[in-house]
């Protein structure tokens, strides 16, 4: 995972970050994590954990970072969900941040 703030042209850090996996129609959490410095959270899940099959859940508490930064932003947080379908891939999300909007890809 890689936050950007593209408003102003660097890392956002100090962003809260929740892992979820869809388990029926329930969201189970499986991690809890911040961005560093570089906007990165390096490991999400312990090395022990793997993905599965199935559809993830991301949330980025942008309101914690915006308030933190003296910023009114629009969206209080952004979800992106995402299906695993062949849990031996690399999986980046990167989250290209203002305060007015927010886009995500499928990163390498």
């Amino acid at each position: 995972m890689h936050v950007l703030d593209t408003s102003l042209g660097k890392p956002a850090s100090g962003v809260p970050v929740l892992l979820e996996f869809q388990s029926s129609k329930n969201w189970k959490e499986l991690a809890r994590s911040q961005t560093n410095m570089d906007g990165r959270v390096s490991q999400l899940l312990p090395e022990s954990s793997k993905l599965e099959v199935g559809r993830y859940r991301i949330t980025f508490d942008t309101g914690v970072y915006f308030k933190k930064n003296n910023t009114n932003g629009f969206y209080p947080y952004a979800q992106i969900v995402f299906e695993v379908l062949d849990p031996s891939q690399h999986y980046h999300i990167p989250l290209l941040l203002s305060p007015f909007g927010y886009s995500t890809y499928r990163g390498s």
